[in-house]
């Protein structure tokens, strides 16, 4: 159980702070912005959530809310360097929550058209929130794919241990299910926002 009885520590007023081993890494390290960037995407979503309780399925709002747990995860994930031993076992992503992932967008893209065009992010709100997760999304998995440039994915016992290759593909694939979550939310409300190239011109 974590228990949080200080907000501020001052700790990190030198410009460093602190991974899930206990090191001290500068707020610049690729593996902060990684996690960072995870947490900015779990509260797009958690905005997306706050919409879809209007006229949502609540298998799909259970999933989301499911999807927000997995992204604190991943974040702890991205925070806890790869060793060769543990004092504790650390959270870190599985597989299979990639492929609960890709069986939700298949579930769900049942219900949609084939795309004809590019869309334009909007839509109802919730169409609108859900793509704006969408994009933090992607940012994340770009971040984390510069954090695995930077320390590679193998474990070490040294001060820079890899980063867990599955958090990237978790993350590739929960923007794709956003995508197609943010189509869902148009549905029934005239579908989708269609690109129309050069439309300014026109």
């Amino acid at each position: 159980m974590v228990k949080l009885t200080k907000i501020y520590t001052r700790t990190g007023d030198d410009g460093s702070t602190g991974l899930s081993d206990f090191s001290r890494v500068s707020k610049t390290d690729a593996r902060i912005q990684a996690f960072a960037d995870v947490d900015e995407a779990n509260s797009a979503l958690g905005v997306a959530i706050s919409l879809a309780h209007e006229d949502f399925p609540a298998t799909s709002l259970q999933l989301m809310t499911q999807i927000q747990n997995q992204l604190f995860d991943l974040g702890a994930d991205l925070a806890t360097p790869l060793r060769h031993r543990y004092e504790y076992q650390p959270i870190r992503v599985d597989a299979s929550w990639i492929l609960t992932l890709e069986m939700a967008i298949d579930q769900h893209n049942e219900h949609l058209e084939k795309l004809d065009s590019f869309i334009l992010p909007g839509g109802t709100k919730l169409a609108a929130a859900l793509h704006l997760a969408r994009t933090v999304t992607r940012r994340a998995e770009r971040s984390t794919w510069q954090a695995i440039e930077d320390f590679g994915t193998e474990p070490s016992d040294g001060p820079n241990g890899g980063i867990n290759l599955i958090a990237a593909a978790y993350l590739n694939r929960l923007s794709d299910l956003l995508f197609v979550l943010a189509r869902y939310a148009n549905l029934n409300h005239g579908g989708d926002v269609k690109w129309i190239p050069a439309a300014h011109r026109r």
